[in-house]
């Protein structure tokens, strides 16, 4: 479907008519930790195997979507005793509350694009921000469903990811970005992108300002595809940077510097 045919409700965050819109994935960015890979490492079969394939994925060997399903399907545990576990473990960045109550007073749109699964992230950010807070962002992820021969996501093995849509990527976060990208340049606002990991490799073209995470696979990718980025600890960075932009102290391009 091209943008011409796209109707209001197809674009959730141009809503309020924002002259900037934040896509950013989840695990590993808003939180210190990935989530998934703390199940896996911690429930499932391990952190060796995990990291072989997020290599595979990283140097094209294998599709995202294949190892990330591998992954989740080493982990037995009942549902809700997963939730739990990241309840007690998994941590929100550092400057990611001021940045999200910034971006409502400056109608600045949060859109979570996530390779992982919606209820786990909505139950993380009810947890970090309250639930009334969680409710109001938008997030496109990958769902959870009672997994064949099963009766419900809480018994032993009883739950399984069901992907998004059917590409390799399981979510392919560009086709969510891209008919914001195309709208015609009088009504397009200004497309940021903050993400770590292989998940980000389809989005990490479609916007004007890519944050890839110090130290994670996106800088490696941004740097082998010549992919204009720059870097980020925390979102206190990212939030310095994008009040620049929109101040007009700061173009886009001129905060691309790549690694630092």
């Amino acid at each position: 479907m091209g943008s011409s045919e796209l109707s209001p409700p197809s674009l959730p965050a141009m809503a309020t008519n924002p002259k900037f819109i934040f896509f950013t994935d989840f695990d590993g960015t808003i939180t210190q930790q990935d989530s998934n890979d703390f199940m896996t490492d911690t429930l499932g079969f391990g952190p060796e195997l995990r990291k072989r394939g997020n290599e595979d994925v990283l140097f094209g060997r294998r599709d995202f979507r294949d190892s990330f399903q591998e992954m989740l399907d080493s982990i037995k545990t009942p549902f809700d005793k997963c939730i739990e576990t990241l309840l007690q473990n998994i941590t929100l960045d550092a400057g990611f509350k001021e940045f999200f109550h910034w971006a409502k007073e400056n109608n600045m749109p949060i859109v979570i694009l996530s390779g992982g699964m919606e209820p786990v992230i909505r139950a993380l950010l009810a947890h970090f921000l309250g639930e009334e807070e969680a409710h109001s962002l938008q997030i496109v992820s990958n769902q959870v469903v009672v997994r064949e021969g099963k009766k419900s996501l809480t018994e032993e093995g009883g739950w399984m990811i069901t992907f998004h849509d059917d590409s390799g990527f399981g979510h392919d976060k560009s086709l969510e970005i891209r008919p914001y990208a195309n709208l015609p340049a009088d009504q397009r606002p200004v497309l940021f992108y903050a993400g770590d990991g292989v998940s980000d490799l389809s989005a990490a073209k479609e916007t004007d300002l890519l944050f890839a995470k110090a130290g994670k696979d996106l800088i490696t990718y941004c740097e082998k595809e010549n992919v204009p980025f720059t870097t980020f600890h925390d979102f206190t960075e990212i939030l310095a940077v994008v009040k620049d932009i929109v101040a007009g102290k700061l173009t886009v391009k001129e905060a691309a510097v790549g690694r630092k």
